[in-house]
């Protein structure tokens, strides 16, 4: 995606000059150093469908009082995070468009100003997202393993209270970065922060699948019914990896991305990696695409109240 200067404090590392970048791109290995040609179209499709997906979640769990619970509560959140993903990324792209086509002309201070504040949505939107798929792994876990406890564990005053400390920190934390984003601390407090979420939510969810497998097993034992325990076993794997896995595959790329920014600036093969930045973005709204249906649609009492909505049966 050609763009004035999208995301421009990650896009690139800053330490290197021009001139460096482009000698060590020309000598790293020829044409897939080039990246990807990632069609205006395809930022634009992706993010309306996102920003209708999450938008139906919202409406959703606003409108059934059966939702209003902490642990919709955070997964309307996380609809909200996505959301701002989509946001930025949509009016990066429309900008982008209109200017091109000369349809809006505006002085480059402005535009400088435009930047600053779609990077600041949309690292407030990494944070804040991130933030919220522990949130959920962590009530998850206590629903677990504190089941009997769970009402008095996770009241509806810490929800609200957990809810409004994730997005005064996304806020605070994408104006620190953006003000301070040649600071190589602060891209290793971002990384650091993404590899605390990843190890949370693989040891919470291995946990409680271990759980699962042992209260299975017992089951099966009882009943001498082994297939019972192989199937659901399995379900439990497949849920698990679906989970560890999407959050992977689509957050990790671009937080290696900014590991070799730290590490290896002027590196020819890092440099091609740079090359692929666009990618990594598409692959993050792919994940806002797909968290709904990992984390909302599973529901039944929200896919019922997903077809009220789409219906207009208010």
């Amino acid at each position: 995606m050609s763009t004035l200067a999208p995301l421009r404090l990650l896009r690139e590392p800053w330490n290197a000059s021009e001139g460096n970048q482009s000698n060590a791109t020309a000598g790293a290995g020829g044409a897939w150093c080039q990246g990807l040609d990632i069609p205006n179209e395809l930022f634009l499709t992706l993010g309306l469908v996102s920003l209708v997906e999450n938008l139906l979640v919202v409406a959703a769990i606003l409108k059934n009082r059966n939702l209003h619970s902490p642990m919709y509560y955070f997964i309307c959140c996380l609809a909200v995070s996505d959301m701002l993903v989509s946001v930025s990324n949509l009016a990066e792209t429309l900008f982008m468009l209109l200017m091109e086509h000369g349809v809006l002309v505006i002085r480059a201070s402005i535009v400088r100003h435009m930047d600053n504040v779609i990077d600041m949505l949309f690292c407030s939107s990494v944070v804040s997202s991130l933030s919220f798929l522990g949130v959920i792994a962590v009530d998850r876990y206590i629903t677990i393993f504190y089941a009997l406890r769970y009402h008095s564990i996770m009241t509806l005053q810490r929800a609200v209270v957990t809810m409004a400390s994730v997005w005064l920190a996304s806020t605070v934390s994408s104006t620190v970065f953006i003000t301070y984003y040649r600071n190589n601390a602060i891209l290793l407090c971002l990384i650091g922060f993404f590899l605390f979420m990843l190890v949370l939510m693989l040891v919470l969810y291995i946990h409680m699948f271990a759980l699962a497998r042992h209260h299975v097993r017992n089951i099966s034992s009882q009943q001498k019914q082994p297939t019972i325990y192989r199937t659901s076993s399995l379900k439990g794997a497949v849920t698990l990896t679906i989970l560890l896995g999407v959050f992977f595959i689509c957050w990790g790329p671009f937080f290696f991305h900014l590991i070799l920014i730290v590490t290896c600036p002027t590196n020819p093969f890092c440099t091609c990696f740079f090359s692929y930045f666009n990618l990594f973005l598409i692959l993050i709204i792919c994940n806002s695409v797909i968290d709904p249906l990992i984390y909302a649609f599973r529901s039944q009492e929200l896919r019922r109240t997903l077809r009220e909505v789409v219906l207009c049966s208010w």
